[in-house]
Order: C-alpha cells, then sequence, then structure tokens
C-alpha cells in the first residue's frame, strides 16, 4: 500500500535562514566510527536538503575546507546527547556516539523545517528517558489488537515484512528520538510463538538491522509457555533445571542469530495468558529465570505488571482489580535481577480518559521501572476522535509519589534520578498500521510524535509538542497552525467531557470499547464496574471499602481517602458519593454530569466549525480524510452526552437544573 512521509515529508519548501553556501557535508569521523548510523544520518541531510531546498549536498569525509554541515565524535558527552551550534556560517553537530548524531541531524532537520534562523544557533540535547520504547500489538496473521490505522506492516499471511516502509517507520521512530520497538502482540499466540525459532530468524534478523541503522533495539514478545507450545518439553516450570536450561539454549541460538536484539517483552498470567502461577511460582521467579537466559548478551526482559484475576464476581465488593497491579509485585520488591524492568500502566486499570497513577509508582524502591502508556486509543477515540494525549502523559509524569523528599515524581523514578538505575524509561502502545497516513485519523500522528519528543524532553510542553508536529506536517500558515493547535490543545478536555465523568472510567460497549454503554461491564467477570444506583455512584476504594486509596504514600493516602479532600476528577474513581453531594465547584455530583457532557458536545462542535475554515488551506486529501473524522465525532459526541445524561436522569430522577433536552 501507499504510504506517506508524516512529519519527515520534505517536499514542502523551506526558507530557512542561514542555509545560504551549505552545499556539502563533512564527515570528521574516522573511516571505523563511520557505521550505517553515521551513513544513514548523512543520507537523512541529503533527503532533506534536495526536498526542502532543490539543492544536493555533496559529502566530504575529513576537516571542513569551506561552508557546510560538519559531523564529529567528541568524548566526554553523555550517551545519545548532541551538541548543534553554527559559526561562521558552518554548521557542526558533535555527539559522543553515532545515535548522538543521528538525533543531532534529526534535531537540526526539525530546526530548519519549523522555519528557525539558524543564525547563532547553540543547542544541546541528551535524552532524559533510557529507554524510548514503542511496544506493537501486531499479529503475525497481519491484524493488529487494538489496532486503528489498517493492518500490520511488520506481519503478513505469518510471514515477516521488511521494506520500505519499515524503513520509513524507523526513520520516523528515530526522529523522535525512540530507541527501542517491540514488534508483536504481548498476547503472544500461533505462528508468533514461532519467532525464537530458524522458522524466522533470518527475517527477524532483517528487520533487527533495518532498526539498528537508526539507534533503535528491536524486542520480541514472547509466549511464556514456549518450552510446552514449541513442542520439546512437558512444563514452564521456572525453577526446573530443564525448563531453565531450555531457555539458555534458546536464547543462545536466538542472540547468535539475531544479535542486534534488546530482549524481551512478557505478559504472564493475566487476561489467560501462561505465566509462573501455574507452577506456585513468583513473577520474579519467571522474571529471572529469563533475565539469566539474556543476560550474557546483554538482553532485557520486560515484564509487565498488567495482571489480575479476570473472573472477578460483580457481587464482590472487597475484590478490586484496581489493587492487583500492586499486591501482586510490592512483595518482591528487590527480588528482580538489574536487567530486569517492570513495565507499569500509568494507572491501575487500563487507559482509562482519567486514572489516578499507579501506585507501584513510589511503591517499588529496588526495582527497575519503566512506565506504559497507550497511543493507541483503546479507551479515547480509537483514533476516530481526535484527542491529544501529551497533555496527559504530562500530568502523569510531574505526579508526586512522595518516596523520597526530593526527585519523588513519576518521571524522577522512570528516567532514572530516584534511585539512580539504567534500566528504566517509557514504552508506549503503538497507534500505527498500514493506512496511506500511519495513523488513520491524520491527527493521531500527533500522539506518536508527542510520545517520542515527550520521552526524549519531558520538559516540553504540550502545546510546543504540538505546534512542532503541525509545522513539520503541514506548514506554518498562521490560521492552519492555530486552528490545528486549538483542536489538539482542547481535545483531551472535550473527550473527558462527553465521556465517564470523575474518574469513574468504563463506560463502554464490552470487546471493542467504542460507543456508550454505561452498564457495559457492570456485571462483568472483568472487574469494572461504577455501582450506580437511584442515589449515587462511585466505587468505595477507601480505607472503608477495597482499601486502595491507602496503598499510596503520605499525604497522597490521606487525600485519596478523605471523600472532603480527594480531587473532584478522581472522587468516582475512590468513592461512591451522592448525587447530590457538591463539588469543589460548586457543582452537584449530577449537575456536574449534565453540564460537562452537553460542554463536550459544544466543544467538538467548535472544533468542526473551526477546521470547516481551512478548506483549501491543507492539502485535499488529508482535509478530507480529517473532515470525515471530525463529522464522525460530532454525531458520536452527541450518542455519548445524551446516552450517559439519560441514564443518570432515568436512574436519580433528579432534572437537569437547567432544563435542556434529556431523554
Amino acid at each position: 500500500m501507499e504510504f506517506e512521509q508524516a512529519w519527515l515529508d520534505y517536499s514542502r519548501k523551506c526558507s530557512c535562514e542561514g542555509t545560504d553556501g551549505i552545499e556539502a557535508v563533512f564527515v570528521g569521523i574516522a573511516d571505523d566510527r563511520q557505521d550505517i548510523l553515521i551513513k544513514n544520518s548523512v543520507a537523512e541531510l541529503q533527503r532533506a536538503f534536495v526536498g526542502l531546498f532543490g539543492r544536493e549536498l555533496a559529502v566530504h569525509t575529513g576537516a571542513p575546507v569551506g561552508d557546510g554541515i560538519c559531523l564529529a565524535l567528541r568524548e566526554g558527552m553523555q550517551a545519545e546527547a548532541y551538541h548543534i551550534y553554527e559559526d561562521g556560517g558552518k554548521i557542526s553537530i558533535e555527539a559522543s556516539d553515532s545515535r548522538g548524531i543521528l538525533y543531532g541531524v534529526f534535531a537540526l532537520l526539525r530546526h530548519m523545517q519549523t522555519e528557525n534562523s539558524l543564525r547563532g544557533l547553540n543547542l544541546t540535547k541528551a535524552p532524559v528517558m533510557p529507554m524510548r520504547m514503542l511496544d506493537h500489538w501486531d499479529n503475525m496473521d497481519g491484524s493488529i489488537e487494538r489496532g486503528y490505522s489498517g493492518k500490520s506492516f511488520f506481519f503478513e499471511d505469518n510471514e515477516i515484512l521488511v521494506n520500505d516502509r519499515t524503513v520509513t517507520y524507523a526513520r520516523l521512530a528515530a526522529s523522535v528520538g525512540i530507541n527501542a520497538v517491540v514488534i508483536n502482540n504481548v498476547n503472544v499466540k500461533d505462528a508468533a510463538t514461532w519467532l525464537i525459532t530458524e522458522r524466522y530468524t533470518d527475517k527477524v534478523r532483517a528487520l533487527s538491522e533495518v532498526f539498528a541503522g537508526y539507534g533503535i533495539k528491536m524486542y520480541l514478545c514472547l509466549n511464556y509457555a514456549a518450552p510446552m507450545e514449541l513442542g520439546e518439553l512437558a512444563s514452564a516450570d521456572p525453577l526446573a533445571e530443564e525448563v531453565r536450561g531450555w531457555w539458555k539454549k534458546q536464547m543462545a541460538f536466538v542472540f547468535r542469530e539475531v544479535p542486534n536484539l534488546g530482549g524481551f517483552l512478557i505478559k504472564a498470567d493475566s487476561e489467560g495468558r501462561p505465566g509462573p502461577f501455574t507452577y506456585g511460582r513468583t513473577h520474579a521467579d519467571g522474571a529471572n529465570m529469563l533475565a539469566e537466559a539474556v543476560a550474557p548478551y546483554g538482553g532485557k526482559i520486560i515484564w509487565r505488571c498488567f495482571v489480575y484475576n479476570c473472573q472477578q464476581d460483580w457481587r464482590d465488593e472487597k475484590t478490586d482489580r484496581a489493587r492487583s497491579g500492586y499486591d501482586n509485585f510490592i512483595g518482591l520488591d528487590g527480588t528482580f535481577l538489574d536487567n530486569v524492568i517492570l513495565q507499569i500502566k500509568n494507572g491501575p486499570m487500563d487507559f482509562q480518559v482519567r486514572e489516578p497513577v499507579h501506585p507501584l509508582f513510589g511503591g517499588l524502591t529496588k526495582t527497575n521501572q519503566m512506565l506504559e502508556v497507550q497511543i493507541a486509543q483503546e479507551y479515547t477515540g480509537q483514533q476516530r476522535h481526535v484527542c491529544y494525549l501529551i497533555p496527559m502523559f504530562r500530568e502523569i509524569l510531574a505526579f508526586h509519589t512522595y518516596v523520597a523528599k526530593e526527585c519523588d515524581t513519576v518521571e524522577d523514578i522512570v528516567c532514572g534520578r530516584t534511585f539512580g538505575q539504567k534500566n528504566c524509561g517509557m514504552a508506549a502502545v503503538a497507534n500505527t498500521g498500514n493506512d496511506e497516513n500511519w495513523t488513520g485519523h491524520d491527527m493521531a500522528a500527533a500522539n506518536w510524535y508527542g510520545f517520542g519528543r515527550l520521552a526524549f524532553e519531558p520538559e516540553l510542553s504540550a502545546e510546543e509538542i504540538a505546534r512542532e508536529w503541525i509545522r513539520l506536517t503541514f506548514g506554518r500558515e498562521e490560521q492552519v497552525e492555530e486552528t490545528l493547535l486549538y483542536i489538539l490543545m482542547t481535545s483531551w478536555r472535550a473527550y473527558e467531557n462527553y465521556n465517564a465523568p470523575l474518574g469513574i472510567g468504563w463506560m463502554v460497549n464490552p470487546n471493542e470499547h467504542y460507543g456508550p454503554s454505561v452498564d457495559g461491564y457492570e456485571y462483568s467477570r472483568w472487574g469494572t464496574y461504577h455501582r450506580a444506583d437511584h442515589l449515587g455512584i462511585g466505587v468505595d476504594r477507601s480505607g472503608a471499602g477495597t482499601g486502595y486509596a491507602l496503598l499510596y504514600r503520605e499525604p497522597n493516602a490521606s487525600i485519596y481517602n478523605d471523600k472532603e479532600r480527594c480531587p473532584d476528577k478522581l472522587l468516582l474513581f475512590f468513592h461512591h458519593m451522592p448525587y447530590t453531594w457538591k463539588l469543589k465547584s460548586g457543582k452537584t455530583v449530577i449537575q456536574h454530569i449534565y453540564d460537562t457532557h452537553f460542554e463536550g458536545v459544544e466543544m467538538v462542535d467548535e472544533m468542526v466549525e473551526r477546521f470547516r475554515k481551512l478548506q483549501g488551506k491543507l492539502p485535499k486529501k488529508p482535509y478530507q480524510r480529517m473532515l470525515e473524522r471530525f463529522l464522525h465525532q460530532k454525531e458520536h459526541a452527541r450518542e455519548w452526552r445524551d446516552q450517559i445524561n439519560t441514564y443518570f436522569y432515568r436512574k436519580s430522577g433528579i432534572a437537569d437544573e437547567r432544563g435542556r433536552k434529556i431523554y
């Protein structure tokens, strides 16, 4: 299928001040250090200059003999960092390693594409997060679990694809600082179990080499029961010597055949996936067995903390799915090997539009941790609604856990400041597919772009990132920029307004997770409830209820445990409240529900009206694609408003004080 170049589209001519006279790239790097990353960095500069300025760059090795762009390695800089500066018309990009050179090249091009002057440029950047990972949930038959942008471009008919599209994907990922990619679904099944066998190693190696050329380590998801499913053992007990020996032998083979492999991501003992619980073992037993097997090759084991018993009885008001991740892992703190990283979802449930931060952040003090977020908008509009998630991610990163007097935020923990860890970072469930524009909704690409930029530079504001993406993708026409910026920066709040209120979540159609269904999961085994009755709504997670609120460090525990002090935006997550309860805003719970759902629709209407005025100012094809999505969102927001408001009007019998139409 055809595909676009997204924010690396160099066809839009640029008039960046300071490029006059730049006609060459001087590679002042010794031959023995000119690896594939350096070559790809030079190739990117050449490609960009032809597209942006209509002229070719000559390539010279050695010291510069005229104006141009100079690439050089320098000792003493942080890994992956770069320094770009202009001096007398020469542009220098310095780094201590070839990844830094690559990131510096993309930063220079970003600077030029956004029409910033090169004169006096002096920019030094180092990535804040050691690992900046995208997790793809692609299946080998070509489908994507929770994919909303077409089919996989990694797999088709149980074969691995290595082509121009995978190269372009690697370029796009590297351009925003992504340095790790997981290519297959965490729910490993069928042919994917065989990815660690000779059946696929040739293509796995070829794909890993594409990624390596752009500074990206490739990871695979493992089937924990592989020793059994590949037909060799009768058990997958992590403490059984024959199982440990099987994995050591298999990992020796895999890393010999695929030396660029970074390691493996594991989902175990959750939602029907096999794991160590089958044998009465712990997650540390399972993770450490695999970590020992990959350690000789520098491999890492990333172990997901999304573990819960999905057979909960809705009549049981004490068992709480929100507690499960904490309860399963807090007692194992300090027992994992150093090449194990626990990957923890941003919230305790499942990527809802509003959740508290996971209590494992601040709970664990002796274990490597990664933050997992989701840019595949499973519960936030499935890339049919625009929902810019970078403001949410910044709130999560800024959350104070109180695990230390200083450096206690989630960002501090997952970047390694708090505990001095190096095996840590951020991961996002990816939102790409083989659609022409990669992400289904053109504006969903802002989440892909934004996640990478945020993981590299968390100090960037959501607005700064949005402006960058708009300028790179659509140019610098003022009305286009301001309109799309308004839409992006309004979208998360609008979506939350017409979605589930005050942190309750989950009012969606089961299985597909799209569209309103207030009671969709209310009597379900999945443990995702709102507990609404004719008097009130919410889950009692205080000390008198499930006790979840008390899992946090003080003062968070006391704040969440007290309905008077609990933030309104999370009130119904932590407490069952009367509809007549007055929020800090002065509104009752029921009036808040009515008002926000009407306001959410009005906000979408405003987005659509503003977007329509861009006709003729955006390329025809993207404009038409986006308009179709916006018109769908306009109607779908009304469906959310009317179903939610009607449900609670009929449940409570309390009328809207403003007399608006509720069915």
